[in-house]
């Protein structure tokens, strides 16, 4: 499997190309607001794109979505989207075929009603559900309850090898695993959701005392 992160531009945001090297297939994730830059160097190596996704609806992840329909003939796949394709609806744990790849959707509400993250062989793309040491922005009720839920019951399930790729370069690295992840981020070792969405409420007094950017 070949996974290319993209920096997009806007803030700190990620695309990415994702690809089947044994048919040639790809997908892309997230093109933004680059997406003529990542379907000219799919076309470079000779890849096909069969498949935009798009992590969720903010503007910022979703701006470039009529260039990518344009240069590439493919509808960007948001939840509730079907596929004209294949006839197969975004949905949670809906399946597309990428080759000889198996591409799952998990459903992640919290930072947005609509976002997924997308499983892919070894790799997961977390769209604004989880970066680098933090997750995505919610308020402190329902979308907190729903992030909790989403990280702990979808995200933490996957294997600890799991690689992540975040929708923004806002962790101290570019990408993750699973198992770095639920060691080591802050969010993810709180005991309870009380504890998660404490956190959440004085983010700013934890990074100055543990000196994170």
């Amino acid at each position: 499997m070949y996974v290319k992160q993209f920096p997009t531009g806007g803030d700190r945001n990620f695309g990415y190309l994702v690809a089947d090297e044994s048919s040639n297939k790809a997908l892309v994730i997230d093109p933004s607001f680059s997406p003529e830059k990542i379907v000219n160097f799919a076309e470079g190596k000779g890849f096909e794109i069969i498949y935009i996704f798009v992590t969720h609806d903010h503007f910022d992840h979703t701006n470039g979505n009529e260039v990518v329909e344009r240069l590439t003939g493919r509808l960007p796949l948001l939840l509730g989207r079907t596929d004209p394709m294949t006839g197969i609806r975004v949905e949670d744990e809906a399946s597309f075929l990428l080759g000889s790849l198996k591409v799952r959707i998990l459903h992640t509400p919290g930072h947005t009603e609509d976002s997924i993250c997308i499983v892919v062989g070894d790799a997961v793309f977390t769209g604004d559900t989880l970066f680098v040491g933090k997750v995505g922005g919610t308020d402190f009720g329902e979308g907190a309850r729903a992030e909790y839920e989403s990280l702990h019951n979808k995200l933490l399930s996957l294997a600890d090898t799991t690689r992540v790729f975040p929708g923004h370069d806002y962790g101290s690295a570019p990408q993750s695993t699973i198992g770095k992840e639920r060691q080591m981020n802050p969010f993810l070792i709180q005991p309870n959701f009380e504890a998660f969405v404490h956190l959440k409420s004085n983010w700013d007094a934890y990074k100055k005392a543990h000196g994170i950017p």
